[in-house]
């Protein structure tokens, strides 16, 4: 139909100018494959939105009149961002389209569960709100848990919360659009958006539990029931009498999630011992990535979450457990590296989840 041939060339031209820099009108036909007319009609469109701004003719010597240079302009909207993966506290903060932070707020956790958690969701949402300074594009939110595509919390065991539909609780109470994931989920959409991650990764995001976003052909993969990537909850050692708060004992998370590796290390008197605590949590996250790895042939994994803890004996026992439980000859060329993006990662995933749902930016 007319219409949505113009949302989706509209979604292409942004795209390319998001993802590509400056360009002139004659540029994103040639790219694009569309007339010039039809690049025309919707550059005008962008420009009355301020999606799009103009930034001066192309410096050169070619013959004939300069083209005009278009950019996506960064500070058009700003959105909303929460990240409920901390231990002790939940982060907000405003942002420009560009993923740079204008305000912070944060709000004590408090041993805060089930209803009394999502009050302060809430109550942070509205802070983060006043803060807005430009037209708001909408709320984003990364969670633990396993959430499904209307934003329903189905099962987030570390906030007390099971069948909760976050979305639809902060799309009445704020009246603008709402896109609740799964934390790692949105830190691997962070890493696509501003980090530009392989198209084919495995994002291993660390807190309050541990979980995994999947891109393949920078697709996120979410499951049939919305719970791809809940590696936390892979059981590693049954018998270590590790009890978890799924009710198992000895799932990855009672090695790795951030509260009981620093109950490990606390016990650690030498940095001997310091490390082999480390080693044996990189160890079981090796154990649980090393199937992973061979039946979806990722060519890069990110971790995510603390940098002391996670660089170093850990990832090298991950590597070194995924080389000696993978074919070597196939998987052997995978990168293993830290996130770069910082306790920002969530935050900057939910809003390239805004981005990606209302304007098509991936």
């Amino acid at each position: 139909m007319p219409e949505q041939a113009r949302v989706h060339n509209r979604e292409l031209l942004l795209r390319m100018l998001y993802r590509e820099g400056p360009r002139s009108r004659a540029d994103l036909a040639r790219r694009t494959g569309l007339t010039r007319v039809s690049v025309s009609d919707v550059v005008s469109d962008l420009l009355s939105d301020h999606l799009v701004r103009e930034v001066g003719m192309r410096a050169g010597s070619r013959p004939g009149k300069p083209a005009m240079m278009l950019e996506f302009n960064e500070h058009a909207y700003q959105t909303v961002a929460v990240d409920l993966s901390h231990s002790t506290l939940y982060r907000g903060a405003v942002l420009d389209l560009g993923g740079a932070v204008v305000t912070r707020r944060q709000v004590e956790i408090a041993g805060s569960a089930g209803t009394d958690a999502l009050a302060k969701v809430v109550g942070l949402v509205r802070e983060l709100c006043q803060e807005v300074t430009a037209p708001l594009l909408g709320i984003g939110v990364g969670t633990p848990g396993i959430v499904d595509l209307g934003g329903v919390v189905l099962s987030a065991p570390n906030l007390g919360l099971k069948d909760v539909n976050l979305q639809s609780v902060l799309a009445e109470e704020f009246a603008c659009p709402v896109h609740v994931a799964n934390d790692a989920n949105a830190a691997a959409l962070a890493e696509r958006s501003y980090a530009e991650s392989a198209a084919d990764s495995l994002l291993v995001r660390v807190g309050v539990g541990v979980g995994a976003g999947l891109l393949l052909g920078g697709t996120p993969v979410l499951g049939s029931r919305f719970a791809a990537g809940e590696i936390g909850h892979v059981v590693v050692d049954p018998d270590s009498g590790r009890s978890c708060v799924c009710g198992k004992n000895g799932c990855l998370e009672t090695w790795l999630s951030t509260r009981r590796i620093q109950e490990d290390l606390s016990e650690a008197r030498t940095e001997g011992e310091r490390d082999r605590v480390l080693a044996v949590a990189g160890e079981s996250l090796g154990c649980v990535l090393a199937p992973i790895v061979a039946a979806l042939n990722v060519s890069e994994i990110v971790l995510s979450g603390p940098q002391r803890v996670l660089e170093g004996p850990l990832a090298a026992a991950t590597m070194e457990t995924i080389r000696q439980r993978a074919l070597t000859e196939v998987h052997g060329d995978i990168v293993l590296r830290l996130s770069e993006l910082g306790d920002d990662i969530v935050l900057r995933g939910a809003t390239a989840m805004v981005m990606s749902q209302q304007l098509g930016i991936v």
